[in-house]
């Protein structure tokens, strides 16, 4: 039986195609968080690309609604983009993003090299009419709802026109995802002051604020990522890696921080025991495994990047995401809307 919508509608069986060996832990990670994912959801089937009789010893039992398709390669983490989309076209990776491509499965999810994602994703699934290059897009939680920050490492140098557009595919997946009518769209910067920031950024504000369709809000800086000033933040991949790994940082020692506080010492454990819930919130809300998954926006198709190291939490809410925006046909609703925001 399938899933309920809120409306009442009964979900359509959905099919999520995964990179299973280009992780940092490996295989069984994959295979542990497919297997919670399936039992979760009844419309959900997964296919596993990957070594064959390794993915089925993981898989012991075996369940009706995950399959295996072998895969000869794996790209490595340490592997150049180049190298790869010349020499590993029987990669797990680039398979994966072949059964999307061939309509055997709606979206893909990997673990794998960043550059190699982008690469093959270019040549196998192809991008929007218009789009020059695609945004590593996440949502991060901030102090009174969630904010779309892009590019996240795809491009490390981004021109004016390429802000532009990652702008343009922000604010429509928004709307996509949020159901935001007029998602608020900031460029981040190193100070609110129109003078302030390099050529590219000052450029790409020009050319926002000329867009009568995109609800652009001007600059904002690192701080408010999270303070809830902009639904969208955009910016070079450069720059918004460095955040976002700053971001998860900060998270993770204060986590490790508040779990230290809480078990120290008998006051410590008491104090811990009776603000549970609250710190329970907290932690949730805080914890980067929680948040696991990147939308590779640009393609035509759902592509989503888990963590390298993503544990089996972390990446079963990548294969999460990856549902999510299948069912929301996230890709499909941006590709509409282009033609009429381009400049």
């Amino acid at each position: 039986m399938h899933r309920p919508e809120s409306d009442g509608r009964t979900v359509k069986p959905v099919t999520i195609t995964i990179d299973a060996m280009s992780g940092d832990r490996g295989a069984a990670v994959v295979v542990a968080a497919s297997l919670r994912a399936v039992r979760e959801n009844e419309a959900l089937s997964i296919v596993l690309v990957g070594i064959r009789s390794e993915l089925e010893a993981l898989v012991r039992e075996g369940h009706a609604r995950i399959r295996i398709v072998e895969a000869a390669d794996v790209v490595r983490m340490n592997e150049r983009p180049s190298h790869a989309l010349r020499h590993k076209k029987n990669s797990s990776m680039a398979i994966a993003l072949s059964l999307v491509r061939d309509g055997e499965a709606q979206g893909c999810v990997s673990a794998g090299n960043t550059g190699a994602l982008m690469a093959f994703g270019r040549t196998i699934i192809r991008m929007y009419p218009g789009i020059e290059r695609p945004a590593i897009a996440k949502l991060i939680p901030s102090l009174r709802g969630r904010c779309h920050v892009l590019d996240l490492g795809a491009n490390v140098d981004s021109t004016a026109e390429n802000l532009y557009q990652y702008a343009l595919m922000g604010s429509l997946m928004a709307s996509a995802i949020c159901s935001q009518a007029e998602p608020r769209v900031a460029l981040l910067n190193v100070g609110e002051e129109e003078i302030k920031g390099n050529e590219q950024v000052r450029l790409a504000s020009h050319m926002l604020a000329q867009c009568d369709t995109i609800n652009y809000i001007g600059y904002v800086e690192g701080s408010d990522l999270f303070r809830d000033v902009a639904d969208v933040v955009v910016c070079d991949g450069f720059v918004g890696n460095i955040a976002l790994k700053t971001g998860e940082g900060v998270a993770g020692l204060l986590i490790e921080l508040m779990e230290q506080a809480f078990t120290r010492n008998l006051y410590g454990r008491l104090v811990g025991l009776l603000a549970r819930p609250i710190i329970g919130r907290l932690l949730q809300l805080m914890d980067p495994s929680r948040h696991n998954g990147a939308s590779l926006l640009g393609l035509q198709g759902v592509v989503i990047k888990s963590h390298g190291n993503a544990n089996e939490r972390a990446m079963l809410s990548a294969i999460r995401q990856a549902v999510r925006e299948v069912e929301l046909e996230v890709p499909r609703r941006i590709n509409e809307r282009l033609d009429d925001l381009m400049l």
